[in-house]
């Protein structure tokens, strides 16, 4: 295990996330105001997560889709509950400032590939697997590289990448590309739904 993977990653981590979560916090005070007025409470949505080696953690983000639900108690579609102001959050990706506790409490890197949903977990093939031989992150190849524009065997096929070049210069380079990512609110939304589609596994490959 190289150095920067053992000890300079979690020290980059920390010496970012710190002084963002100091000048951050008044913006973050507004936005779970804001939340709270337009979409109820609680302000945060927080939802388990397998991080480093598929160990679970409870992630946390702004809340940005309202509970409505339909005549059986059922939630409604994303589209139907994902309103103009969680549609704001999320292009400007506001709504993922929460995870930099996470950061904070050693669950999340800022850069990695991010973390999904636990229900995959039986769905990746071995190869897929290897994106949690590191600690899953606020953006990462991935992101700059299409985020929910492209389809998810393109998504891991970054997710391995990134963990076979973990290093220090690669992360600078995604951190800084990630920033005109935000700004230009790029690659938010999959052609085919509000949110991502689920992952449903990776089909095999015919012989």
């Amino acid at each position: 295990m190289n150095f920067y993977k053992k000890y300079g990653k979690r020290l980059l981590d920390l010496c970012i996330s710190v002084p963002l979560c100091i000048v951050l916090s008044p913006i973050m005070g507004i936005i779970a105001l804001l939340v709270a007025v337009k979409l109820g409470r609680p302000v945060l949505f927080t939802q388990n997560r397998p991080g480093y080696k598929e160990k679970i953690f409870k992630m946390y983000k702004f809340r940005s889709m309202t509970d409505e639900r339909d005549s059986k108690g059922e939630l409604l579609p994303d589209e139907v509950r994902l309103t103009s102001f969680g549609k704001c959050l999320r292009s400007t990706s506001l709504d993922e400032l929460p995870e930099l506790f996470n950061i904070l409490k050693g669950d999340m890197s800022l850069v990695g590939p991010r973390p999904l949903l636990v229900q995959y977990l039986p769905l990746y093939n071995k190869s897929q697997r290897r994106r949690h031989n590191v600690k899953p992150g606020i953006t990462g190849l991935a992101q700059i590289n299409g985020r929910n524009s492209i389809s998810w065997e393109e998504k891991f096929e970054y997710d391995v990448q990134y963990v076979e070049t973990l290093s220090f210069r690669n992360d600078i380079d995604i951190l800084f590309k990630t920033i005109f990512k935000v700004f230009r609110c790029e690659d938010i939304h999959s052609e085919t739904s509000a949110t991502m589609e689920d992952f449903m596994g990776t089909p095999e490959k015919e012989e």
